[in-house]
């Protein structure tokens, strides 16, 4: 096994999971969402293998209002890559990729204000939330990392709904607290609809160029 690609969701990963099949040197680990859960599965997984490359992938959320749905966007590293991982980057930009800075966070930026404010006070092209753990672990072990992630909100929407004030402990969706924010706002169900159809389309996007990553 060869390359590791991390997801936070399974939604995420779904449509790689489908084209990287049958591929004995490409795992996928759907880690959770946010740094602690990331940071737990990524060194429990490396305790007991040992792959040549990780990839952190998923959502972003857009902080550069150039950015669109379905753009997919890799963080350069920050010293050369070793071969044969030195093509990685171009490579990236020929499938279609930007290189772009990434701002790791602790909650999900749900509002177009929220955005603003962190690309002012970080100069950050897009936010996540897993990446930095991922990155960190990696290098413990002395493993090249690269973060390949796909727009699935723009800097300029708005969430439909608060999703850090629906999240359990552990950062999990408590689907309990979204039927009830649900059933008291009927209103989002549209929103919350187009929402899940953007981010298949950006997930289908992520997989098209992973595709390209693990292609001969």
């Amino acid at each position: 096994m060869h390359l590791l690609a991390c997801f936070a969701l399974k939604e995420e990963a779904a449509p790689f999971q489908k084209l990287a099949a049958g591929k004995p040197d490409v795992a996928i680990l759907i880690v959770g969402i946010g740094r602690a859960n990331a940071e737990r599965s990524v060194r429990k997984f490396l305790a007991a293998n040992s792959p040549e490359l990780v990839l952190t992938c998923g959502f972003a959320g857009g902080l550069d209002p150039d950015l669109k749905l379905g753009d997919v966007m890799f963080e350069p590293p920050d010293s050369a890559l070793r071969p044969p991982y030195s093509a990685l980057p171009a490579k990236l930009v020929a499938a279609g990729a930007k290189p772009v800075k990434f701002f790791c966070a602790d909650r999900i930026a749900t509002t177009a204000a929220e955005k603003r404010k962190l690309r002012a006070e970080t100069g950050a092209d897009a936010v996540e939330m897993e990446s930095a753990a991922i990155q960190a672990v990696s290098r413990e072990h002395g493993v090249v990392c690269l973060t390949v992630r796909v727009i699935s909100d723009m800097a300029n929407e708005d969430l439909p709904l608060d999703f850090n004030a629906l999240a359990k402990p552990d950062k999990s969706l408590d689907f309990a607290k979204l039927a009830w924010a649900v059933a008291t706002s009927p209103s989002k169900v549209g929103a919350l609809l187009e929402l899940q159809k953007k981010t298949q389309f950006a997930a289908r996007k992520l997989a098209a160029v992973l595709e390209k990553i693990i292609s001969p």
